[in-house]
């Protein structure tokens, strides 16, 4: 039974036709990493994904076609791209939000819960920040509690657009880390879009590229991430360096013409 399975998916928005006729499936434990250029529809498959957005084809979560929000939220935690946090909500209330599913809506919160809570916490960095108001947080550290909320939700699968976004070099390094450590620990089952693709090279198994509302190339980054492919999908020049943990994409730029002398 495979953890995420993706069939024929379609998604009109608006008038726009964002995604035509998607496959992809996710074995249990695995990390794959969606790329592509923006607009390619990445969050709109993640989306898809939580059933947040209507959509045609077939999408079974632990082989289940049909679940209800209770059951989505125990199976799938999300990341966005762009959280909307409420800002004068302590640090510690609002990951405690993510055990919601286990103990509903109205329950007080658990010692487990706290205890789960807290643990998250100090593995992201924030200890020291339990009892800070959103709002007082930077970019980096807000993206860090918004992880902590889902990461407390200890789902078997687990959504990230853009994680490492507003983060610095450091703890882009430690939020992966902890999360490729997760995976192997609870055998958790990883779905990402990344932008940086020397990140997406270095952590999961595989890449998928979305271009033009499909999925046109997936496979082993070593595989995926050729400089003939980046041109064709990103209309980037790069040059790949080969490195044992993972290709290394170096963008090129543009010679310089020299100026005409007078």
């Amino acid at each position: 039974m495979k953890a995420i399975s993706i069939v024929g998916l379609s998604v009109r928005l608006g008038r726009k036709k964002v995604l035509t006729g998607v496959d992809l499936e996710l074995n249990k434990g695995e990390w794959l990493n969606l790329v592509g250029a923006n607009g390619a529809g990445k969050t709109t498959l993640m989306r898809s994904v939580l059933g947040s957005v209507s959509y045609r084809g077939q999408i079974h979560i632990n082989g289940q076609a049909v679940l209800n929000a209770t059951q989505r939220a125990r199976l799938v935690a999300y990341v966005p791209q762009v959280p909307v946090v409420p800002g004068t909500m302590l640090v510690v209330d609002y990951v405690l939000l993510g055990r919601t599913p286990h103990r509903g809506v109205f329950a007080a919160d658990s010692e487990t819960d706290l205890a789960i809570a807290a643990a998250v916490l100090k593995r992201l960095d924030l200890g020291g920040f339990a009892g800070r108001e959103l709002h007082t947080l930077s970019g980096g550290e807000r993206q860090r509690a918004v992880l902590a909320r889902a990461l407390v939700q200890e789902t078997p699968i687990l959504l990230l657009d853009e994680p490492t976004t507003a983060l610095d070099l450091g703890h882009q390094q430690d939020v992966l880390e902890l999360i490729d450590s997760l995976r192997h620990e609870r055998a958790l089952t990883v779905l990402a879009t990344l932008h940086d693709l020397t990140l997406a090279a270095r952590y999961g198994e595989r890449i998928a590229v979305l271009s033009a509302g499909r999925v046109a190339v997936q496979g082993k980054p070593s595989e995926v991430l050729t400089e003939a492919l980046i041109a064709e999908h990103f209309q980037a020049k790069v040059r790949i360096v080969d490195d044992p943990a993972g290709p290394v994409i170096v963008p090129l730029a543009n010679p310089k013409q020299p100026k005409e002398m007078s």
